[in-house]
């Protein structure tokens, strides 16, 4: 090291020793506004008791430094100041989310009622029995962690158990959903077997990717792979992905959407006939399909997961690509996933997961779609940040079936309390509520799905036309489907 660097640093120390205490106050203050956030659910275990330990800690350095006359008694109150705040925002935090999770498990039976609105991850067993008999959800998710080291036997094991304590207190069986798209999404692999991802059928080969050859092989894909996930006792499948496969690799600091390596292709006709054959393969064998991400992510320049998002395509643009997979697949879908993103032609303030001209505006009402529709995971950044309980309770008073909460499950109990204070003891509203009680209960038994309320409802046209936001099929453009 040079004499002039080891000149600087030594000129650097004096300075670096005044700021750190308020470096650290300030990170510290920052963590504790937010303890439970999902970003740092790798040491929730901890949190409450690190956080309220460095906070008496720096209370204690400020202390000593102000009798030593190295600081101020301005500047040693303030900083003493915001470290005792530092204990205040955790314990009050922990003592929050103590009285919520106690609210929840002790709702009055008109609370109930939101419970089936529900879908949660779950890590411990104990847990999630007690919100399933307690009717406090009505579905559940399975991830990674559900099925590392264990094999099918012992998951279908659990399962059943859960499914068992619903029987015996009289309630409708739960949703049972997984992420097993294939490819780089499998989230059930192992005990599952690996499956290359729906893209790789249509990479096979132009010369067999004709009229028939490509929809039986999504077809054979869609049941062995529905047959595998029968087995352990799951009904809805978080797939086929049906956003089109952006240009390029998509967005900068795209971390967990992935949607370039995810989606089946960049032609709409290609994953519309794919989607479709894939669902009803996954239909044969009882178990849902899932459309997502509504209203597609091939044109969003953000990863969701992290950042708030819009979809600045003109809606007839939209209507006529990005939405017809959709459309073409409803038929045979159990349910359809609506992402965090804002449309602005439709609704400039609130994402299609919590917009009301989305849900009842376009879907309900122009589309007739009359299957599941469920939220993204409400622990991802675009809404997260928004505000969880804000973003729950605009999501079921927009008409939503399901709100799912995967990644971080204790959020949850903050959801449904404030889901619960806000509906108060009117609720949601009755015809609706039943509405999605018959949807969910139509999934979980592993009948019923859009087939035959989407296909008798509304001028939707050909199945695979292309449709304007009026929601009239544009025939025209619609002469060359065919599925």
């Amino acid at each position: 090291m040079s004499t002039r660097i080891r000149f600087r640093l030594t000129r650097m120390r004096p300075w670096l020793a005044r700021r750190l205490p308020w470096l650290a106050a300030v990170a510290l203050l920052f963590v504790a506004l937010d303890p439970r956030s999902p970003y740092l659910l790798v040491v929730r275990g901890g949190i409450t008791i690190a956080l309220v330990a460095a906070g008496v800690l720096g209370l204690a350095a400020v202390e000593r430094q102000r009798q030593r006359g190295s600081i101020g008694r301005v500047e040693g109150g303030l900083l003493a100041a915001a470290f005792l705040a530092v204990c205040v925002f955790a314990g009050s935090d922990e003592a929050d989310f103590r009285r919520q999770r106690a609210e929840v498990l002790t709702a009055p039976p008109q609370v109930l009622q939101l419970g089936q609105h529900f879908m949660v991850g779950y890590t411990r067993f104990a847990e999630v029995a007690v919100l399933a008999e307690r009717g406090l959800i009505g579905g559940i998710y399975l991830g990674r962690g559900n099925v590392r080291g264990r094999t099918l036997d012992e998951v279908r094991a659990e399962i059943d158990a859960l499914q068992a304590r619903r029987v015996q207190a009289r309630l409708p069986p739960l949703i049972v959903a997984a992420d097993q798209e294939g490819g780089s999404v499998a989230h059930m692999t192992p005990p599952l077997a690996a499956r290359p991802a729906l893209a790789t059928l249509v990479a096979a080969g132009t010369e067999e990717n004709k009229a028939g050859t490509l929809e039986a092989r999504a077809r054979a894909y869609g049941e062995m792979q529905g047959r595998e996930l029968a087995a352990m006792g799951i009904n809805l499948n978080f797939g086929p992905v049906v956003d089109l496969r952006p240009n390029g690799n998509g967005p900068a600091f795209d971390t967990h959407t992935l949607i370039s390596r995810r989606a089946i292709d960049t032609d709409p006709q290609v994953v519309a006939r794919v989607a479709r054959a894939y669902g009803e393969g996954l239909a044969a064998q009882g178990v849902h399909a899932t459309l997502k991400h509504f209203p597609g992510l091939g044109g969003v320049d953000v990863d969701t997961h992290h950042f708030t998002a819009r979809l600045e395509t003109p809606t007839e643009q939209l209507a006529a690509r990005d939405w017809l997979p959709f459309r073409a697949a409803a038929p045979v879908s159990g349910a359809m996933m609506l992402g965090h993103v804002v449309l602005p032609t439709l609704d400039p303030n609130q994402p299609a997961s919590a917009s009301s001209a989305v849900v009842q505006g376009l879907l309900r009402g122009q589309w007739r779609y009359d299957a599941l529709l469920i939220t993204d995971d409400l622990n991802m950044g675009a809404v997260y940040r928004r505000g969880l309980c804000k973003t729950a309770v605009a999501s079921l008073r927009a008409g939503v079936d399901m709100l799912l909460i995967a990644y971080d499950p204790e959020q949850y109990y903050r959801a449904m309390s404030c889901v619960a204070t806000a509906m108060g003891n009117a609720g949601l509203d009755k015809a609706r509520s039943a509405e999605s009680a018959r949807r969910i209960a139509a999934v979980a038994a592993g009948t019923g799905g859009a087939g035959t309320a989407y296909a008798a409802g509304g001028d939707h046209g050909p199945v695979g036309a292309a449709f304007h936001p009026s929601g009239q099929a544009d025939d025209e453009r619609g002469k060359s489907w065919h599925f």
